[in-house]
């Protein structure tokens, strides 16, 4: 979940680090930090700091910092508090590293390598430096001291090592953790993720599982695991730092709210041809062997996966079900050869997902990945991928993401329905091709939106409401409240209510409805005339048509296809988390204790 960047080059190395750090920075921010190879002194200085990369900037600017060669680290706390001594760099000897994962062995390897009166912080990262100098010593070569470690080491990482006996050279390697690769005419680049890398070069190299690279300023040279020199394919980024940029919005969260009707459009391009799903990624899977399918994934992605289940089912009367990542792996799932699994990830670098994969490919079950990061670790492992084409997602607040993962599902269990024979709505077809018009248009509709943000100003609690699909995007909408705004919010399935929450209800309490599924809105309504009648303020989303009374506050959704509501209401929902945290004063792109990509168990 922390941000990781090496560099050597020709350029300052300074801005070049502290540039990207910022780029990064998505990936955490309670600590930064860089390390570099004073040209002059050959010594390796470390610059860190707890707080964010402005805090490190400000620090580096009071410095006289001439080097070509560093590595950089913004840091989400796991082993160890927020703290500069807890920030990375690590350095031991002559080798400095910096670390993105978790060492699972830690405490073994301390007792192993007699550390324990020696270390500086609590991180397990700063084990790894201690076990480099030790093999660094010993080989005087610092690939080859890093094959020793990874040997050794159980658990996630990718590193960026530096030694001041290799002035210009940045070693490098992954496990379970993203490590990406660029070259361009004179430097070399690796970073946690492709935006830190787009000011430099559009072609790059996925590192898989064990595999390392020396960085040069005139090359790069990759490594298996055993040391012997291998080749990488590499691969041509198709968007550039434009693309990543705020485009004029205050922030990155707007933005990429903004950027919906267009994704879509992307997303739904080439996909449907004269009233039929086009997706050749799948046309060599035959869908009459199932027996059962999994959607799998964490947070938002999870919530995309359980509209994506219901439609699915609904379309081909397939048992269908819907499984957090995390929990995946540890209830022995009943799955084998006639099991689908279907696997959502935005960064297609989430832990958790990716290990629920890998157990998927071990049973034998037929997987697919949906994600949005091309060459993502995810897109390799599966079978099959789909890419969502929502381009670069700052904001940690998932919004573009995830109403393209909701189209692309949709389509997926169109295709898996036409190709068991099933039939298939071509008023649907026609429809799914209109979203990014219906989108748009209540996008327009933002200062409404706006103005029922102003009703949770002093709020600290919030409830929203649904059923049946509607119960999975008040989930996604509850989720995005609480990750911007801090508001405590909570989604329950609308019959359930008497069962206990309506316990909660108090004058003045703050609940969002959604009732755009017809065979349950009313009783969505009904539920909400509960709540009413013990002084809730209700904002209700619905379609013209349904009977309400009581509710001041209730917007009326394009009255479309049931299956198609959840990318519509979503659109609302983010716009009333976006405004109540900007009225409350939240940092937006960067809410508090999270990282965009979760890449640790």
């Amino acid at each position: 979940m922390c941000g990781i960047i090496g560099y050597t080059g020709s350029e300052n190395v300074k801005d070049v680090l502290l540039d990207a750090l910022e780029l990064l920075e998505y990936r955490g921010y309670d600590s930064a930090g860089i390390a570099v190879k004073d040209e002059t002194s050959h010594v390796t200085n470390v610059y860190k700091c707890a707080g964010r990369v402005s805090d490190l900037r400000a620090i580096c600017d009071s410095k006289k910092i001439l080097s070509a060669c560093g590595i950089g680290h913004t840091r989400w706390a796991t082993h160890g508090g927020v703290t500069d001594q807890n920030a990375h760099p690590h350095q031991q000897g002559k080798v400095t590293l910096v670390h993105n994962g978790i060492i699972e062995n830690y405490r073994e390897l301390i007792a192993d390598y007699d550390l324990q009166e020696i270390l500086h912080s609590e991180t397990d990262s700063e084990v790894v430096v201690h076990m480099m100098d030790y093999y660094y010593k010993k080989e005087k070569n610092l690939q080859k001291a890093l094959e020793r470690v990874i040997t050794r080491i159980e658990g996630s990482y990718a590193l960026c090592i530096v030694s001041t006996e290799h002035p210009d050279e940045v070693v490098v390697a992954k496990k379970a953790s993203p490590l990406v690769i660029g070259r361009t005419e004179d430097a070399s680049v690796a970073a946690s993720d492709i935006p830190a890398l787009l000011a430099y070069t559009k072609d790059v190299y996925f590192l898989d599982d064990l595999e390392m690279a020396v960085l040069k300023k005139d090359s790069i040279t990759f490594y298996n695991k055993d040391g012997k020199e291998i080749t990488k394919e590499m691969t041509t980024i198709p968007y550039d730092m434009e693309a990543a940029q705020k485009n004029g919005f205050d922030t990155y969260m707007l933005k990429e709210i903004n950027e919906q009707p267009h994704v879509i459009q992307e997303t739904l391009r080439g996909r449907i041809f004269e009233h039929s799903i086009v997706l050749d990624e799948l046309k060599d899977v035959d869908f009459n062997k199932f027996n059962k399918v999994y959607y799998v994934a964490c947070g938002t992605a999870y919530h995309a996966g359980l509209c994506g289940a219901s439609i699915l089912e609904r379309a081909t009367r397939l048992p269908v079900l819907t499984q957090v990542a995390s929990e995946f792996r540890y209830n022995d799932p009943i799955i084998d050869e006639k099991t689908l699994c279907i696997f959502v990830s935005q960064s297609g670098e989430t832990a958790d997902t990716l290990a629920a994969l890998k157990l998927a490919n071990e049973k034998g079950c037929t997987t697919i990945a949906v994600t949005n990061v091309l060459g993502s670790t995810i897109s390799r492992e599966a079978q099959h991928t789909l890419y969502t084409c929502a381009g670069p997602e700052i904001a940690v607040a998932s919004t573009k993401a995830y109403t393209t993962q909701l189209v692309l599902l949709t389509l997926i269990a169109l295709y898996i329905a036409d190709k068991r024979g099933d039939t298939v709505d071509t008023d649907l077809m026609e429809q799914l091709n209109n979203l990014p018009e219906y989108v748009s248009k209540l996008i327009d509709d933002e200062a409404i939106f706006e103005n029922y943000a102003k009703t949770l100003k002093d709020k600290h609690d919030c409830y929203f409401i649904g059923r049946s699909l509607d119960y999975a995007s008040v989930l996604e909408g509850a989720l995005k409240l609480k990750e911007v705004s801090y508001v405590h919010a909570d989604a329950y399935i609308a019959g359930e209510l008497k069962h206990g929450p309506i316990a909660l209800i108090e004058p003045g309490t703050v609940v969002i409805a959604v009732a755009t599924q017809p065979h349950v809105a009313a009783k969505t309504i009904s539920n909400i005339q509960e709540t009413i009648a013990r002084g809730a303020e209700v904002i209700l989303f619905t379609v013209e048509g349904q009977e309400v009374s009581g509710v001041e506050n209730i917007y009326y959704l394009p009255n479309i296809n049931p299956l198609l509501q959840s990318v519509l209401v979503a659109i609302p929902l983010q716009l009333i988390a976006y405004h109540t945290a900007c009225i409350k004063g939240c940092d937006v792109d960067k809410p508090r204790n999270l990282a965009k990509s979760v890449t640790v168990e």
